[in-house]
């Protein structure tokens, strides 16, 4: 799979756009996801004209429709921006992002917990910044996080593994998928969706079942909405110890009864949080190798983002 396109704020690259003509350079981005993604950066307020440095600015007034307010002057940029994101969210379309990493608690870019301030001055609530909360909502299906919960072990793993998926199902719709051959896409995503919510796997279950009488892209539409409703939700140990139980019993009739209480309890020792996933995971498909189990090779769950990422050795 080629490099992943992937926007992002400008500032975590390094670049000096702040309002302080500073950066925030996040060296785990650039120097290791930098591998595999290639960056589309974005900076909402150098973008719609404001220069470097200016003013800092925050958000007064309503959380759904928050006004974007330099902090000493108190001058209204708010009609500027959202008309630079009116026309910024068009030219994304046609970018074929399959995710975005946003600066946190930007009053432009950020995606949740940023300060929205009363006419007083007075912080009262919190929301998302102005591009922020735009590019959710029209882009609602492509994954996003903030640079604070990339550096969450559990969240960063979820959003990356959501990105693979999203770019898996875009060169799906793109190569023509059609709804016979979601059935292939379902059956090889079925235990990474068991592993975030095992109700969604009856749910896109049925879908694929009854998609014949469907419109293509009516489907297709929903099959995706449901996906990522279904992946959206966190992976516990939990789950996913069920999962690894449920591949498990693949192997019961083929090894030995030591083989199977060591994979039992090396699996509930990652329940336990004693272990991390990837030692589980690496028992599994040392036995999908020796057996040359055809349903397992398929299956997603155990090859969901490179393996150089290590993102399953800490969670």
């Amino acid at each position: 799979m080629e490099n992943i396109k992937i926007g992002i704020s400008s500032c975590l690259l390094g670049n000096n756009v702040r309002y302080d003509g500073g950066h925030r350079h996040d060296r785990y981005i650039t120097d290791t996801l930098g591998r595999y993604f290639t960056w589309m950066p974005v900076c909402p307020e150098v973008e719609c004209g404001l220069g470097i440095p200016r003013e800092a600015m925050r958000l007064i007034g309503d959380a759904e429709s928050p006004r974007l307010v330099a902090t000493h002057s108190g001058i209204d940029y708010t009609d500027r921006i959202l008309k630079w994101v009116t026309k910024k969210l068009k030219e994304l379309e046609n970018e074929a992002l399959c995710g975005f990493i946003f600066k946190s608690k930007s009053p432009s870019s950020g995606i949740g917990g940023v300060k929205i301030y009363t006419p007083s001055g007075m912080p009262d609530r919190k929301g998302a910044g102005i591009f922020g909360g735009a590019y959710m909502k029209h882009f609602s299906l492509i994954p996003v996080i903030d640079d604070g919960r990339l550096h969450d072990p559990i969240l960063r793993e979820n959003f990356i593994e959501r990105v693979f998926v999203y770019k898996r199902w875009y060169d799906f719709i793109r190569e023509g998928g059609s709804v016979k051959d979601s059935i292939d896409f379902h059956t090889r995503h079925k235990l990474l969706v068991m592993a975030h919510s095992p109700k969604h796997v009856a749910t896109l279950g049925r879908m694929v079942a009854d998609a014949k009488g469907h419109e293509s892209d009516e489907f297709l539409a929903e099959y995706m909405t449901s996906l990522t409703d279904a992946l959206q939700r966190i992976a516990t140990a939990k789950k996913n110890a069920n999962v690894l139980f449920h591949m498990a019993g693949y192997f019961k009739k083929r090894i030995s009864e030591d083989e199977r209480r060591e994979l039992a309890e090396v699996i509930e020792d990652y329940r336990g949080g004693f272990i991390p996933l990837i030692v589980p995971i690496v028992m599994i498909q040392h036995y999908v190798r020796k057996f040359d189990e055809f349903y397992l090779k398929k299956q997603y769950y155990l090859n969901p983002h490179p393996l150089e990422l290590m993102l399953r050795n800490h969670i």
